[in-house]
């Protein structure tokens, strides 16, 4: 009997937003070293993952699509309106994505144990040195937990990777605010684990579901 061939996921036009959100958020790096400034930087942060977002609904996958477009919109309000607002529209969008990935778990009827929740919801303001007003912090890392310990748990590991590269480039932006506040290390890594790890989500749902998809039709 011949082994089962998974093939490729099949290159669409609608691909192209890939490609451009691609380009997007790999060039807005750039901007660290050689920042342009006002609305046209703005733009430019929340173009990768908006177009991650386009890209994912254009290939019928709704839920992630939303999950990400909070996520775009978070990028663009961090610096338009401030770290709350943007914080809270990234806390809707990992709302969405672990309602999305509870329905995806490995273990059908299962649920997440919360052990890495837990932990990411407790270095959440550990990072940041326990500031004033730590209490937000903490609140916003509980759900930060809450979506990578889901996305651990579920069927799509690209997912899984994509989220905890997403906790590690939040832990620095908290670290920033404390420990690290004089070092250029989180200024390096905060954007390339952000906008890599959201690739990673979008892709890892998109081709996985597509996968499963064709195998339902064969």
């Amino acid at each position: 009997m011949r082994p089962r061939y998974d093939p490729p996921m099949k290159f669409r036009s609608v691909d192209i937003l890939l490609l451009l959100a691609l380009i997007a958020g790999t060039s807005f790096y750039f901007t660290h070293w050689f920042p342009v400034g006002g609305w046209p930087e703005v733009a430019w942060k929340g173009a990768g993952v908006a177009l991650l977002s386009a890209w994912a609904f254009a290939r019928g996958r709704p839920w992630i699509a939303m999950a990400l477009a909070f996520g775009a919109l978070g990028d663009v309000l961090l610096d338009a309106a401030g770290l709350t607002v943007g914080a809270v529209a990234f806390l809707i969008g990992h709302c969405i994505a672990a309602m999305f990935y509870l329905g995806h778990l490995r273990k059908p009827g299962g649920h997440p144990h919360l052990v890495v929740g837990a932990a990411i919801a407790a270095a959440g303001p550990a990072a940041a040195g326990f500031p004033e007003g730590w209490i937000g912090i903490f609140v916003y890392s509980v759900f930060l937990g809450l979506m990578a310990e889901t996305a651990l748990r579920s069927r799509f590991w690209l997912a899984g990777v994509g989220a905890l590269l997403f906790v590690l480039s939040d832990l620095l932006i908290f670290a920033r605010m404390g420990p690290l506040a004089g070092s250029p290390l989180p200024g390096l890594l905060i954007w390339p684990t952000y906008f890599a790890g959201q690739a990673l989500i979008a892709w890892g749902v998109v081709s996985e579901t597509a996968r499963e998809d064709l195998h339902d039709r064969l």
